[in-house]
């Protein structure tokens, strides 16, 4: 009788230990994989200091100082001071919170929408020429100038701003999850269950959806990035963040009119952007190389 559950066992422990396998494989690329492994990095140190911000910043970012403003850095504002005399450093770590909340919830309602559009154009054919051209009327449109067109019509604030960038990369998620569908969707196994006369919904979410979440996570790299962009672009702009909240894009707006007198202004904020970008640009290319079944 041991001898018998043991051979049923035995095919159960097989795959627990495949599993367990493919997890060590995974991680050990993941650590030796250069590009992913730097961008992880700077982007935890990034989170962390949007995270932290309130006990990293040394000053209040609303608090003004008129005596001090436009004050080189020192040791007591160590990024300077801006033309009104607030502590650049802080209004810098609390613009992390600001940007980064709003790449993510961009990246966030994208994913949602872009995969839910994305599935049932490619698994629908007559709902694909309707939902894809008016996708591509919206991709026509460079993506700063669409953001802007939108910003002008709702006004400037965060939700807007986050709402005005979902548009914009809505469809681009939507492209890749119905290019990475349609290939799905003509596999044998998925033939056989619709012979079968297994549902839509079942089809799509259970089969299809999760074979194209690797084009997914990675997508979303860089419409985390883009949104950075853009919204630093609104907001240097004035038609994203309003003041006197701080982000990366008003701050360098603020600093524009006194470049040359008070070039710490426009450097620090720029720093930020530059190593957000960097860090998810690389992180998404590392994610793209250990999800590659081809590079397996």
């Amino acid at each position: 009788m041991q001898v018998n559950q043991l051979e049923v066992n035995t095919p159960q422990l097989n795959k627990q230990a495949l599993k367990r396998n493919q997890r060590k494989l995974f991680i050990r690329r993941f650590l030796t994989n250069p590009s992913v492994t730097f961008g992880s990095i700077i982007l935890i140190v990034i989170v962390v200091v949007g995270l932290f911000a309130p006990i990293i910043a040394t000053h209040d970012p609303y608090d003004i100082h008129p005596t001090e403003r436009l004050s080189a850095p020192s040791s007591e504002f160590f990024m300077g001071t801006d033309n009104l005399g607030r502590d650049l450093f802080s209004r810098v770590v609390y613009g992390t919170q600001v940007s980064m909340y709003v790449g993510l919830s961009v990246a966030a309602i994208s994913a949602f929408f872009g995969l839910l559009i994305g599935l049932y154009s490619a698994y629908y054919r007559p709902l694909d020429h309707v939902l894809m051209r008016f996708a591509d009327g919206l991709m026509a449109f460079p993506p700063i100038l669409l953001a802007i067109a939108i910003m002008a019509a709702m006004g400037p604030n965060p939700t807007n701003v986050i709402l005005a960038l979902s548009v914009v990369m809505i469809p681009t998620v939507a492209r890749v999850i119905r290019s990475a569908a349609l290939v799905i969707k003509e596999q044998t196994y998925i033939e056989v269950l619709k012979a079968q006369g297994a549902k839509s919904f079942r089809v799509i979410w259970r089969h299809i959806a999760p074979n194209t979440l690797s084009h997914l996570i990675v997508q979303l790299t860089y419409v985390f990035a883009i949104s950075i962009i853009i919204e630093a672009s609104l907001s240097f702009l004035g038609a994203g963040i309003p003041a006197p909240t701080p982000s990366w894009g008003n701050i360098i707006y603020e600093g524009k009119s006194v470049l040359h007198s008070a070039w710490w202004m426009t450097i620090f904020p720029g720093a930020f952007i530059v190593m957000a970008v960097l860090a998810l640009n690389l992180f998404g290319d590392g994610l793209r190389d250990l999800l590659d079944p081809h590079r397996k």
